[in-house]
């Protein structure tokens, strides 16, 4: 046992202080979530679009057969409130009573607070908590606390925390279990880098800690109530400095991406497999979500291809004006779009090789791709569900328009599209693949030398080692 780890309270009993990341989609559900919870930690089932099963316990295909955005958006409701309480039944009983389950949800995903309505009446007695990042969660705290069960914010800033507890989280503040601290330069997935912060030059995480801390005591949270360090944490042993700290008051840890190395991770054999080859720097934390968010994602061609395309880009004026003083005479069809003579000869040697089509992005730029990838492109927009609150991919909104008001940005994807299609086999090269930035740990991990995967109950054994 790793010195100074000791078990907390949580969900009326005694867990250790270690949490499985919730990953959607379908990359953490009951097989996983219920063993992390049997070994005596908190498992987490992801609620973002979880899956379901037939009568024979075959997944079940999340096909869209409505006409609209708006009916295909209550199709995906219904699908993740019946996959995530599927799931929250199954974990609840490989638990045998042990650890604790939580729900994982991200505040911007479409229907965020009906799913959680959804879910939460269905299993009551089985969620001990709801993690929660990907905005800014503020009615998370009223709506967990009205089916009493505790709540647990994903931040990333001590400003983020404290305009949440102001506006809502004081108000129910019993059900506050922890706050969850997202290192937004080393977590995988969708992250809280905000504007102000240069993605370029990650931060030292122990004085935001520390600040976190300081603005939960102005709150009158008492230092019992954890911080879960959540992002580049693989050996408890990098954080003893952490751990009986009375600046910092008690801390927890998250482990997102060694969990996907597991047995009972429902993540397909094909991307374990590609796990284990990652290589330092391989990581890539990008802007190409259409949440508007950074995140962070495997470097494979899928993100090449999004680079590429962003890079194949030139602003435009719709009249000659400034620099803007040569028409564009490639990809747009005898439309008029004035560019400087530099951008017209990029954009010709663009449509020389093959990318020979120009679309529009909200701002005023025209990016180049093929034929091929406009179809693709357009289609994807159309078929769109309305997986997110709002997405600059397909300029959905969840609102009385259905629309954000703006052109959809082709510079981005679907998002739902590409996470069910690598969760459930698809191709790990041309899906987006989420993975924290300590991922190449498992190449050089002698845990995982040989081949060797781990169950769950023997990862969370080795972590409590310390390694």
């Amino acid at each position: 046992m790793f010195k100074g780890v000791r078990p907390i309270l949580y969900g009326g009993q005694e867990v250790w202080p270690l949490v499985e990341g919730g990953k959607g989609v379908a990359a953490t559900n009951h097989a996983s979530a219920g063993a992390w919870a049997a070994a005596g930690g908190i498992g987490t089932v992801s609620a973002v679009n979880a899956d379901s099963y037939d009568a024979e316990g075959k997944i079940i295909p999340q096909l869209y057969r409505a006409l609209t955005r708006r009916d295909r958006h209550e199709e995906l409701v219904n699908y993740a409130i019946d996959g995530a309480v599927e799931q929250v039944r199954r974990a609840f009983e490989i638990a045998g009573g042990k650890g604790a389950i939580n729900i994982n949800v991200l505040w911007e995903m479409g229907g965020a607070q009906r799913v959680l309505h959804g879910v939460l009446e269905r299993t009551r007695g089985m969620v001990a908590g709801v993690t929660c990042g990907a905005g800014m969660p503020y009615k998370l705290s009223e709506i967990a606390a009205s089916y009493e069960v505790n709540y647990l914010p994903i931040i990333s800033s001590a400003r983020a925390f404290r305009a949440l507890w102001k506006r809502a989280y004081s108000k129910a503040q019993e059900w506050l279990a922890a706050v969850v601290y997202e290192d937004p330069w080393l977590a995988g997935g969708h992250n809280g880098l905000s504007n102000a912060e240069n993605p370029l030059e990650p931060q030292d995480p122990y004085p935001r800690v520390k600040a976190l801390r300081e603005t939960m005591r102005e709150g009158g949270i008492p230092d019992s109530v954890p911080i879960v360090m959540a992002g580049g944490v693989w050996y408890l042993r990098d954080w003893n400095a952490w751990i009986d700290n009375p600046e910092l008051g008690q801390i927890a840890f998250q482990f997102g991406t060694r969990p996907l190395l597991t047995q009972e991770s429902p993540i397909p054999q094909g991307w374990k497999d590609k796990l284990t080859h990652i290589e330092p720097g391989e990581v890539l934390l990008h802007r190409f979500s259409p949440t508007g968010f950074y995140s962070s994602a495997v470097r494979n061609p899928f993100l090449q291809a999004l680079e590429a395309r962003s890079e194949r880009q030139i602003p435009y004026s719709t009249e000659a004006a400034g620099d803007h003083q040569f028409r564009l005479d490639v990809g747009v069809k005898g439309k008029n779009f004035w560019v400087t003579k530099g951008d017209l000869m990029r954009a010709r040697a663009w449509y020389g090789a093959g990318f020979t089509d120009a679309l529009k992005t909200p701002d005023n730029t025209l990016v180049f791709v093929t034929t091929e990838e406009k179809a693709a492109i357009r289609k994807d927009q159309t078929d769109c569900m309305g997986c997110l609150s709002q997405c600059a991919f397909s300029s959905w909104m969840d609102s009385e328009t259905n629309s954000t008001g703006r052109l959809a940005d082709p510079r981005s994807f679907c998002i739902q599209k590409t996470l069910q299609d690598i969760a459930h086999g698809g191709d790990t090269e041309q899906n987006l693949m989420f993975a924290g930035h300590g991922a190449y740990k498992f190449k050089q991990d002698p845990f995982y030398s040989n081949g060797f995967v781990p169950t769950v109950k023997q990862l969370v054994d080795r972590i409590l080692t310390g390694d």
